[in-house]
Order: C-alpha cells, then sequence, then structure tokens
C-alpha cells in the first residue's frame, strides 16, 4: 500500500490500544529494516525525518525512499518531518512531499508559539498536509534541569487554548522527558498527562522516547500517548551493531556491505523489540 496518513494510524492506535513507534532515519538501511520489521508484525510505524540530519540524506530523498519502500508492503507507514523550528523550513517538507509535518516554537513564548504554529497550519492544511506541534519545551536528556524541574513543562490549560487557537493535528509534550540521552532515569509526570489526555483532543506525542524505561513508556501509552519518538536508541543500536561485526569480522579486507549486512540482524531486533514493547495487547492489523 502507499503511505498512511500519520492521523489515522494514530487513529487506530487510540482505538486498538497500542503505541505508535516513530522511527527517526538518516539512511536507507534505517528506513529498510524498520519498514520491514513493521511489516513482519503487522503493525503500523511512522519514519521520521530530522532536518538537522540533512548532511547525511537530503530532506527530499528521504522522502522519496520511504514512499518507495512503503509502497511494496501491506502495513501502514506513516511519513513526517521532525521538529522543523521555522515556518520555512515546515514548508520544504511540504514541497517536498511530507503527509505530515511537525513546527517546533517550543522555546517561544507562548503567543508567539502560536502564532507561528497557526501560520503553519493554515499553510499546510490548505494542501492536505498535517501538524504537529510543541507546547511546553522539550529540553535535553542532557542537561537534568530540562526533564526534572517542571516549569518546563506543558500547563493543561495552555494545551487547551493552544489547540483551539492553532488547528494543530497533534501535540508533542513535555512530562518529564527529553531529547538524546538521559544523565538521569526520568520520571514522567503521569498526573499531568492524565489530565491533558482528558482535556485535550489531538493525539499527543512523546518526544525522547529513547532511555525511559519500559513501564513508564507503557503507562504514557495507557493514559494518552499515540505517538511515541524514538532516535537515539535506533541510532546507538546501529552503531553498536555495526561495531560488533568489526570486531568479530574475520575478513581482512572489510567491506561495507558485508558489514551493514550483518548488522541487520540485531538492528532489526531492537526495532521489534520496541514496537512489541509499545503493542503490550498483540494487536495486528
Amino acid at each position: 500500500m502507499a503511505l498512511e496518513r500519520v492521523s489515522t494510524i494514530l487513529k487506530d492506535a487510540d482505538e486498538h490500544k497500542y503505541g505508535v513507534a516513530a522511527f527517526n532515519i538518516f539512511n536507507y538501511e534505517m528506513i529498510a529494516w524498520a519498514i520491514q520489521v513493521a511489516e513482519d508484525e503487522r503493525v503500523p510505524i511512522v519514519i521520521q525525518f530530522y532536518p538537522g540530519w540533512d548532511k547525511y540524506m537530503p530532506i527530499s530523498t528521504a522522502a522519496v525512499v520511504t514512499k518507495d519502500l512503503a509502497s511494496k508492503v501491506k502495513v501502514p507507514i506513516g511519513l513526517h518531518l521532525d521538529h522543523s523550528n521555522s515556518f520555512e523550513l515546515a514548508m520544504s517538507g511540504v514541497k517536498y512531499g511530507y503527509p505530515s509535518i511537525m513546527i517546533d516554537g517550543s522555546t517561544l513564548d507562548y503567543e508567539s508559539n502560536a502564532k507561528l504554529t497557526r501560520e503553519v497550519v493554515k499553510a499546510a492544511h490548505a494542501v492536505g498536509v498535517e501538524v504537529e506541534a510543541e507546547l511546553g519545551h522539550v529540553g535535553s536528556g542532557a542537561n537534568l534541569d530540562d526533564f526534572k524541574n517542571s516549569d518546563h513543562f506543558t500547563d493543561p490549560d495552555q494545551a487547551v487554548s493552544f489547540i483551539e487557537e492553532t488547528g494543530a493535528d497533534s501535540l508533542a509534550i513535555s512530562i518529564g522527558n527529553g531529547h538524546g540521552q538521559y544523565v538521569a532515569t526520568p520520571n514522567l509526570d503521569f498526573e499531568r498527562l492524565d489530565v491533558i489526555n482528558k482535556r485535550v483532543a489531538v493525539p499527543l506525542v512523546l518526544h525522547g522516547g529513547s532511555d525511559i524505561p519500559d513501564e513508564q513508556m507503557q503507562k504514557a501509552m495507557q493514559l494518552g500517548i499515540n505517538k511515541f519518538n524514538i532516535a537515539t536508541e535506533f541510532n546507538r543500536a546501529f552503531y553498536n551493531s555495526v561495531r560488533e561485526v568489526m570486531k568479530e569480522s574475520e575478513t581482512p579486507a572489510g567491506y561495507m556491505f558485508e558489514c551493514f549486512r550483518k548488522s541487520e540482524k540485531a538492528v532489526k531486533d531492537f526495532l521489534r523489540y520496541k514496537i512489541r514493547m509499545l503493542n503490550p495487547g498483540g494487536y495486528h492489523i
């Protein structure tokens, strides 16, 4: 099948009580292996591209490769441009055929974030593109204050008004999560999540899903998170697998083709684990 709309995938996840793994990719193997595992598991996923990785793969190329590979499987695959921090960057996602884009104005004050998000939503919706926004800043896992200080977290009252004012299709929230590798184990604010989920109608997104304990990820799914962004762990799984193959190789003259092929199983095992962990009920399409 061709790509499925992210909103359709998230609605299915909400109805059938599973979390959608949204994997950030930067090369062909990451896209192909993630889609192959999703097909094996018969569970939808989202392929995401972070604009900062365009030095490895152009934004446009990531979209073309994902669309081509998605057309060869039966499981629904979503495609999303992650973390655009300007109107122009968000519109590049529209230009290059992303059916879903993110506008991240979370470092701005509330009014400026709402204004920027509203402008992106208006332009994107005019051509049928969905928009994820962020309210409450999801900072860095390397900075303890970013994910321990509740001053950074999403305010439930503001979340209600933000969606009403902007018309965003989904909302990334801050509840004790952070991007990258954590310097301490995060403790998600489930009470805050529960309140937001009960008051906000659009799907909720958790950024910084790498290295959050499984039980917290599953509880977040039960309390209303529909989409879980996973980048750091995926990147690390790929790196560690390649490193192990290189260490164990008996071939004096190595070849990257051989290295990547031998790395495939370990990376796919990681992907499979994450998809199954977010699908405790064993749902399949």
